[in-house]
């Protein structure tokens, strides 16, 4: 009896839900017309908006209907891998079963290789013209956002294609309407393969009653007020090797190095900028990886989510989250909406990031083609603008989200009537201070390798690297003692701009994998035997062996 009774509990806690859940409508049973399968790092607010914009658009334009199947595995690094594991097999089983052709290292190396060497096989030639040739897909219609540097790495492996939007629309690519490219960023693909829908700049949340107990006398305003050793254990923080909104952040950070290095240098030696920039560049990239280390020195953590810092920070969980503007603005909005007073301040420093666009691209192979241009051109029309900064409940803005984001589009700008109806009407990235111009040339072709440091030198050494920092601001140090400590913490020989190039670089790239393992196990051993040693130093205790 006794038994009988747990088992029709059970049974009836099972069975609640579906007694309870709301009887679909017809409309809801029905089968939508077409489909578009989308894949994204996009929170659920975007998802949502947007699905049910370009489903009315879509039906207005097409009388027919259509249902988007999201694909929701991560951040824009591990869409990536995702997609290249998928193309992979995907060949494969095009090369072996429809050619019937043996498959090889050099086939898998080659067919998805936009820069093959000229002394490659000819297998390799072969497999990269063939795939180019083809309609290989993965399922995937459409790729929507993420960082500019992970879109090109598709486009010249080939997984994305043109939509021929460029075409249908020219009116839409122009400088008055969407620039090619604004303050050294490019805005979108030349050959059409990804477009930049929206813009994205980087900053700093901060918890003014998190501060307050930290004794810390204002909210900071520049990168470098993160490395105040009163924020030690407080400031949220991503993994870039996990973010490329994040990577693109720390890369701005390295790049404002650079131009104060060089403004610096200029003033020092009175030469021509023209012959210092060499120089400059290679200083600055130290001193910005110097300055990304002590911001984490700082850090309480290091975070696979680009939206758990500034959650955190507006729960108190820690003081400072570097983030994406518009986490940080809605954040900043929400709290203040909730608490009746303004808890949160969201900053950019003013130079120190650049606006970039998170793009939006076609897959090869889609199987949903139509719909999937579709919704793409949605996405860069005016409606599909208008989503990103009107305020929700107003005409075409979104439903329930304030999305808190700048549309790319510059004639959106040019509408003082909406003002009204957006959610930032005083924030104009194309008017008023201009942001960090971009050099590409200068840290363009190290943004992998750039991660890949930080995660070695700040995050698979965090606890050596926060106690060195910890013993070096300890209450009455010796002043030179404090300098020599921190001296040997922060000596980056190990990673400087010409290891990057000479050492990095060469074990990212090489075909064995195992190179890249050997290394990072080899710099993290390195960074950790220093920072132990420059915590040695600052306790006054005997040297540690190398």
């Amino acid at each position: 009896m006794k038994r009988a009774i747990i088992i029709f509990a059970l049974m009836a806690v099972v069975a609640l839900p579906f007694i309870l859940r709301p009887k679909k409508t017809a409309g809801q049973e029905a089968k939508a017309d077409d489909t578009v399968v989308i894949i994204t790092p996009h929170n659920e607010a975007i998802r949502q908006e947007y699905a049910h914009g370009f489903q009315e658009w879509y039906h207005t334009k097409t009388g027919r209907t259509v249902a988007i199947d999201w694909r929701v595995i991560g951040g824009t690094s591990e869409i990536a891998r995702f997609l290249e594991s998928e193309y992979v097999s995907s060949f494969q089983n095009h090369w072996t079963r429809k050619l019937g052709k043996e498959w090889s290292i050099d086939v898998q190396a080659g067919f998805a290789n936009g820069r093959l060497p000229k002394d490659v096989s000819a297998e390799a030639q072969e497999a990269r013209r063939e795939f180019m040739a083809s309609e290989v897909g993965c399922g995937i219609d459409v790729f929507f956002g993420g960082g500019t540097f992970d879109f090109i790495r598709q486009a010249d492996a080939g997984r994305i294609v043109d939509s021929g939007l460029l075409k249908m629309h020219p009116d839409w690519f122009t400088d008055d309407v969407m620039p090619a490219s604004y303050t050294g960023e490019p805005f979108r693909d030349k050959q059409g393969r990804w477009l930049g829908p929206v813009l994205s700049g980087h900053g700093m949340l901060a918890n003014f009653d998190s501060l307050a107990r930290l004794g810390v006398g204002k909210a900071p305003e520049e990168w470098t007020d993160l490395t105040d050793p009163k924020l030690m254990g407080e400031i949220a923080v991503c993994d870039p090797t996990k973010s490329g909104s994040i990577a693109k952040s720390f890369e701005s950070i390295i790049q404002e190095q650079i131009y104060r290095e060089w403004a610096r240098l200029a003033a020092a030696t009175g030469r021509p900028k023209a012959e210092l920039e060499k120089q400059a560049v290679a200083q600055g990239w130290v001193k910005g990886l110097q300055l990304l280390q002590l911001i984490g020195a700082n850090a309480r953590y290091f975070t696979d989510s680009s939206q758990k810092p500034p959650i955190d920070v507006a729960a108190g969980n820690c003081a400072v989250g570097m983030c994406i503007d518009f986490y940080g603005r809605y954040q900043e909005q929400s709290s203040a909406e909730r608490s009746g007073r303004q808890r949160l301040g969201f900053k950019m420093p003013l130079g120190g990031t650049t606006m970039s666009p998170d793009p939006i691209a076609l897959m090869r192979g889609a199987p949903n083609r139509g719909p999937a241009v579709a919704f793409i051109e949605y996405v860069m029309s005016m409606e599909g603008q208008k989503l990103w900064n009107f305020k929700p409940d107003t005409p075409g803005g979104p439903q329930h989200f304030a999305l808190r984001r700048l549309p790319i589009r510059k004639d959106f700008y040019a509408r003082p009537e909406w003002a009204v109806h957006r959610s930032d009407p005083d924030v104009n990235p194309y008017a008023g201070e201009t942001p960090l111009v971009y050099n590409a040339a200068w840290t363009g072709n190290l943004f992998r390798e750039m991660s890949f440091v930080i995660r070695v030198m700040d995050i698979d050494t965090h606890t050596e690297l926060a106690a060195a920092w910890q013993a070096i601001n300890a209450p009455g140090l010796d002043p030179a003692v404090r300098a020599r400590a921190l001296a040997l913490m922060t000596d980056l020989s190990a990673v400087n701009y010409e290891q990057m190039f000479s050492r990095v670089k060469v074990a990212l790239n090489a075909k064995n994998k195992v190179d890249e393992v050997r290394l990072a196990s080899a710099l993290a051993e390195h960074f950790r035997q220093q920072y132990l040693r420059a915590a040695t130093i600052a306790r006054g205790e005997a040297a540690v062996a190398h």
